[in-house]
């Protein structure tokens, strides 16, 4: 199957409510370019030099997500141009990006990426300090908290991923009451997205489904 084939397959298999970024790290703009006219605007890139390379050679309509870890120094190049920021994982970087929306006029919007695993390679903010951040957060006036991020353990223990998707879910869920803009749970990739559906995911991030194994 070519990559049109494999996103058509994927999104047919989707519930109307989930929503796909298509992530493209390592592809090339002509890969990109034959789904966005195909029809598919939203994408993703985990580093900043790479989407910095690529966004000025494609549509300036495409809906672009930043997914990987983000650096504070890095934060200005990002929101002139990205529509969500999935990782702020900290309250300098949150304020940072705040301070360079506020320097161009724009509302960024962001997801808090939350820590579910034990493992030292992934980032994220630990959820029982959650509350003072979001609160912490209303002296912004730059930046739209959307929902939170997360990503669960690589491993082939089925149920410890779904323990880690539910406890996620059951947050999201519980700040939904009294955070009226939360709409958006980002948790499932290639390997775990029918589970982070199962567990309650808005928006899963695939990129290895579509394009195939990166060479």
């Amino acid at each position: 199957m070519n990559i049109i084939e494999n996103l058509d397959k994927l999104k047919s298999e989707l519930p109307p409510e989930v929503s796909l970024v298509v992530v493209t790290k390592t592809r090339s703009v002509d890969q990109i370019l034959k789904l966005y006219n195909h029809g598919h605007k939203c994408f993703g890139e985990n580093r900043v030099q790479e989407f910095l390379s690529k966004k000025d050679l494609l549509p300036q309509d495409i809906d672009w997500h930043f997914i990987g870890h983000l650096q504070t120094n890095k934060a200005k190049y990002l929101v002139p141009s990205v529509e969500l920021i999935h990782s702020v994982d900290s309250e300098k970087l949150m304020r940072e990006i705040n301070k360079q929306a506020q320097k161009i006029g724009k509302i960024q919007k962001i997801l808090l990426q939350i820590k579910i695993t034990q493992e030292k390679t992934k980032f994220g903010l630990n959820s029982t300090l959650l509350t003072t951040f979001l609160q912490r957060a209303k002296e912004l006036n730059s930046i739209k908290i959307v929902g939170l991020m997360s990503m669960a353990s690589f491993v082939n223990d089925i149920k410890q991923v779904e323990n880690e998707f539910s406890t996620l879910n059951e947050l999201f869920n519980s700040l939904k009451n009294n955070y009226s803009d939360l709409n958006t749970l980002s948790i499932g990739m290639t390997n775990d997205y029918p589970m982070a559906i199962k567990c309650g995911s808005t928006l899963v991030r695939i990129g290895t489904k579509v394009f195939g194994p990166r060479l």
